[in-house]
């Protein structure tokens, strides 16, 4: 039981993370580097609001939700001067440019909140436990566990359900078609990515009593998002989702069975799925 609770709080921690990354290379086919950074400003951004011990668990919300806002429109700024004038280009390209995104965000971080290390404290209400057939569990792991099935709910939704959704999937798919029949494509097109930077935003402020907020706060989760977004199909949030909780529960065994080389289960799961299924766990996905 501790294993799994403990899984399935890195696993949806991850996801978090990865859910705007599968998102946006869903849309314009492009794996984005700074996705780290924008997590990490979003992260100070909500600690610039709710300070280091936030009054409740709805200020950390509404904090996230503000995030989720300021990085999602920075992601737009992103997408207008950056992504769109490389997005039919090389690949490579693609992957300087984001990476030279995320060198800009980290000096911006740098010049704005400096070096110093910061921690903010679990609100009132998930800074304790509870018990779970005799074993004590960490109320912010369940916060964790909720939030991240509460966000891929909301995606599956928006994207296999609601008619926006499906302008968006027919952006990704065709966009000429798309176009010919009356849908304003760039637009679509920035409000997505907009909406994918925002994810990154709202892990940041969600998962802000999970970590110590650093310069260097992006390249925690960032390497696992990658590893997610691969396993589950490129583009896939179901595959991405269904990968994470896989990922978090090897890493909870790791840890179990294996404390002496931490991570290193991480990367043998990652070389089996990717042996069992090259394509990935649910197959590459224009959404």
């Amino acid at each position: 039981m501790f294993t799994l609770v403990n899984g399935l709080t890195t696993g949806m921690a991850v996801f978090l993370v990865a859910a705007g990354l599968t998102l946006v290379f869903g849309i314009m086919r492009i794996l984005n580097f700074a996705h780290g950074a924008f997590f990490m400003i979003g992260a100070y951004v909500a600690s610039t609001l709710v300070g280091s011990a936030p009054r409740s668990v709805l200020a950390l919300v509404a904090a996230a939700v503000v995030a989720a806002l300021v990085v999602g429109v920075l992601g737009i700024v992103v997408q207008r001067f950056v992504l769109r004038r490389i997005q039919h280009v090389d690949e490579h390209y693609m992957l300087i440019a984001t990476f030279a995104v995320m060198l800009v965000c980290v000096g911006f971080v740098k010049l704005i909140w400096g070096l110093e290390f910061l921690s903010v404290d679990p609100p009132p209400g998930i800074d304790t436990g509870v018990e779970i057939f005799s074993l004590f569990v960490p109320s912010f792991s369940l916060f964790i566990i909720s939030s991240g099935v509460v966000v891929f709910l909301v995606l599956d939704f928006v994207i296999h359900r609601a008619w926006t959704g499906k302008m968006i999937t027919a952006i990704a798919r065709d966009g000429w078609m798309a176009e010919l029949l009356g849908i304003n494509v760039p637009a679509g097109i920035m409000a997505a990515v907009g909406g994918s930077f925002a994810l990154a935003g709202l892990a940041g402020g969600l998962l802000l009593p999970n970590q110590t907020l650093s310069p260097a706060l992006g390249d925690t989760f960032l390497l696992l998002a990658f590893i997610t977004v691969v396993i589950g199909g490129l583009g896939n949030v179901r595959g991405a989702f269904i990968a994470a909780i896989l990922l978090g529960l090897i890493d909870g065994l790791n840890t179990m069975l294996l404390p002496a080389y931490p991570g290193v289960a991480v990367y043998v799961g990652m070389v089996a799925f990717l042996l069992l299924w090259p394509n990935g766990i649910l197959g590459e996905s224009r959404l």
